[in-house]
């Protein structure tokens, strides 16, 4: 497919010679010029034999131009994100036994390339380099549950095909111009903000990161993503729900988004904050998807929509439901994990529990992380804390309360300045939307989680078992007394900051 890929590119060519492909704040790139970019990045690519590249570039044309050679040319692509610790990119580097890097060349003295001919294409060398399955195009890593990245081994069709479906959505909407918010090593964006929109011959704008208001791997600046915003009036984004919620609580009001498709998705939306976003006039749907499917699954648009659902799947995949719920995706699936030979299933288990309603996806859940409460209660955290983090107070929230009477919170305030009233009262707005068995009656302040830390993945996703093991002194202390709760009303508690 990549090679009906690049005749599709060429063609736009012919006949969209003048029309911007590519954005970023140095220049513009048009269709009659992107080949050309291209395929000489593909020549220099073949004349130093690079075979496994690890692309660590920030986001812009660039680090597109060279995703898009890697891909003509036939070797595996290995985007390595900025968010990495050294050790994880140290981890990639040896298990993807990468032999040429593009990016930076501190970053490459630091992992053992060294200068080569080609001034952007350091070099390592790999006597033996480590298996990969068969026909691997790009190795997409993920922080996984254990802080060691896990690579997931895709094609070059896996990726594009979910391009081709994501781009008749987004040409039903008539988007002819895409603003790249998150970083194009992750593989949402990749396949979402850049294969999409070329294959439609629309304009993906790509800045970078500082620009767009990413703060290393944790801050972001929302008055800087508001200027790019309204500088490039954008009509489609793509974010995950911190994000949405963040430009949503912009103290200087909300910005401005006069577009047609904003798609939200790497973990669990609350319907509370799609509300507010279209509110204001922004056009939010919810998407499901994972690297595991070459990640969208399925998405939610304009005219076919159910908010509290994640939409119809995509034309390419075939969803099904195991008896337990478990939700299973067919027809567009990973090679394999990086370094591990088992045969892969003609169904993908997801780990997430759903069910179908006229024709759509409602997710109900982690398999492995529902917790149990000491009343027997089944309570998906995820969906708590998305009903937490829709308040603009909080920034974002880790749940917790398997065997427990009550549950308890931990709770990263939207900037420092919030205190504990405010934070009491997002608490008790969210814990009104929810049963009694979910609600949150114990929570304290604490530090972002960020993937540098190892407690959340790029999407935001939380890693459970990171933050169980981070604050497990805090989850076996005892619950601190409280007074008898009234009968419609549970106490909201804070507990000692750390």
């Amino acid at each position: 497919m990549s090679e009906r890929f690049h005749r599709h590119l060429t063609r736009l060519a012919r006949t969209r010679p003048t029309a911007v492909a590519l954005e970023d704040a140095r220049r513009r790139l048009s269709y009659a010029a992107l080949i050309a970019e291209i395929d000489t990045r593909v020549a220099r690519l073949q004349a130093v034999d690079a075979g496994r590249v690890g692309l660590a570039l920030d986001n812009g044309i660039d680090w597109a131009l060279w995703d898009l050679a890697l891909l003509v040319a036939g070797r595996v692509n290995v985007p390595l994100p900025g968010f990495f610790s050294p050790a994880q990119l140290a981890h990639v580097t040896r298990q993807a036994g990468l032999d040429a890097l593009i990016g930076p060349p501190e970053l490459g003295e630091a992992l053992g390339f060294t200068p080569g001919p080609d001034p952007a294409l350091a070099r390592r060398r790999v006597d033996t380099p480590p298996a990969l399955p068969a026909d691997t195009a790009k190795i997409t890593f993920t922080s996984g549950t254990s802080g060691t990245p896990r690579g997931v081994c895709l094609d070059a069709e896996a990726p594009l095909r979910v391009a081709e479906s994501l781009a008749e959505i987004a040409a039903e909407c008539r988007v002819q111009r895409h603003l790249g918010m998150l970083p194009l090593a992750t593989l949402l964006e990749n396949v979402g903000g850049l294969y999409a929109p070329l294959w439609m011959g629309a304009t993906s704008v790509l800045p970078g990161l500082a620009a767009l208001g990413w703060q290393g791997a944790s801050g972001f600046d929302v008055t800087a993503a508001r200027r790019q915003l309204e500088h490039h009036r954008p009509h489609s984004l793509i974010l995950v729900p911190q994000l949405l919620e963040a430009l949503l609580a912009d103290p200087g009001g909300p910005a401005r988004f006069p577009g047609r498709f904003l798609a939200v998705g790497g973990a669990r939306v609350s319907p509370h904050l799609l509300e507010r976003a279209r509110g204001i006039g922004w056009p939010a749907f919810e998407g499901y998807g994972l690297s595991e499917c070459a990640s969208v699954v399925s998405v939610n648009r304009p005219g076919d929509d159910k908010p509290g659902s994640v939409g119809r799947p995509l034309p390419h995949v075939r969803v099904s439901l195991a008896a337990d719920g478990e939700i299973r995706v067919a027809g567009n699936l990973m090679l394999g994990y990086l370094g591990d030979e088992s045969p892969m299933p003609t169904a993908w288990p997801t780990g997430d529990l759903g069910r179908r309603e006229d024709g759509r996806l409602i997710l109900e859940g982690r398999r492995k992380q529902l917790f149990i409460t000491a009343y027997g209660r089944n309570v998906d955290p995820a969906w708590v804390e998305a009903e937490l983090t829709a308040e603009p107070a909080i920034a974002q929230a880790w749940v917790h309360g398997e065997a427990l009477p009550a549950n308890r919170a931990l709770l990263v305030p939207a900037h420092a300045a919030i205190d504990e009233a405010r934070l009491a009262t997002a608490v008790a707005a969210a814990n009104a939307r929810l049963p009694d068995y979910a609600r949150v009656t114990h929570w304290r302040r604490g530090a972002p989680f960020t993937p540098a830390e190892g407690l959340c993945t790029a999407n935001g996703r939380l890693r459970r078992e990171a933050l169980a093991a981070r604050y497990r002194d805090w989850l076996d202390a005892p619950l601190a007394p409280r007074a008898t709760p009234p009968a419609t009303e549970p106490p909201i508690q804070p507990e000692n900051t750390p």
